[in-house]
């Protein structure tokens, strides 16, 4: 009797491993039919990435591979995360269909929108990084290169910058996300979010300097979507704030 109950407790967790192995086992398989559905893509979709720097080169001037399995290796990583992008959506709901069962019905709803708003986001993000500050900044370093320097850039090398930038812009812009989150569990209210503000302008331009080449243009281009996105968070944060916080009218406990 005592060996059952000792093996009780230990059963859902196995069923939970079991679940979560299946689950990354079909997270896997749907970025794996995309990257094998793309590879035959991968030379357009490289040099797609390397366009914002290509177009900014000076004329006869190209990329160059230091690597000799750099020309194969390059376009299959742009590849591979092009395919975890566009599969994003069926791992999402991997990780939904796995943690679903463990929450309440008002946590659904609350997940739900803010899983959907943080990929829009940071897709959003990417795509600023892409059109707009890659442009500005390859096209102020192409401008600041020495005469008699040819400006040949390492295409893996490339790769791991653009690489970076896009994580860097993708989570600038998931801001409004944490402003609102960290509102809703109480932790801060909009007043003290609004009194944070110059130290958050501050600290934009603070990030953006460490993040991005040292050039003001493509410094401001992340420190002002930054203190942009704080505000959209303070603004949207007050639907999640009570009234009582908000208007900073929490009544002192009365003396007996």
């Amino acid at each position: 009797m005592s060996e059952t109950q000792n093996e009780q407790p230990v059963q859902p967790l196995v069923e939970h491993l079991i679940e979560l192995r299946r689950r990354l086992m079909w997270t896997v398989v749907g970025i794996l039919v995309c990257f094998f559905g793309m590879m035959p893509f991968a030379q357009q979709l490289y040099t797609f990435i390397a366009d914002p720097l290509m177009a900014n080169l000076p004329k006869d001037t190209s990329m160059i591979a230091t690597d000799v399995i750099a020309p194969f290796f390059v376009p299959v990583k742009v590849t591979l995360m092009a395919a975890f992008l566009i599969s994003l959506p069926h791992t999402l709901y991997q990780i939904w269909a796995f943690v679903a069962p463990a929450l309440y019905q008002n946590e659904k709803r609350l997940i739900t929108p803010l899983v959907l708003s943080s990929v829009s986001l940071f897709f959003i993000g990417m795509a600023f990084a892409y059109f707009l500050v890659f442009p500005v900044i390859f096209k102020f370093l192409a401008g600041v290169t020495p005469v008699g320097v040819n400006m040949a850039t390492d295409i893996d090398k490339y790769l791991s910058f653009i690489l970076g930038m896009f994580v860097a812009f993708g989570t600038t812009f998931e801001v409004p996300i944490v402003v609102i989150l960290l509102t809703k569990i109480g932790v801060v209210t909009t007043e003290q979010l609004k009194h944070a503000r110059p130290y958050v302008i501050v600290g934009a331009f603070v990030i953006a300097a460490v993040i991005t080449p040292p050039d003001v243009i493509s410094q401001t281009l992340l420190a002002i979507p930054l203190i942009l996105l704080y505000e959209a968070g303070i603004w949207f944060g007050r639907f999640f704030t009570p009234r009582s916080e908000q208007d900073g009218d929490i009544q002192p406990p009365v003396k007996t």
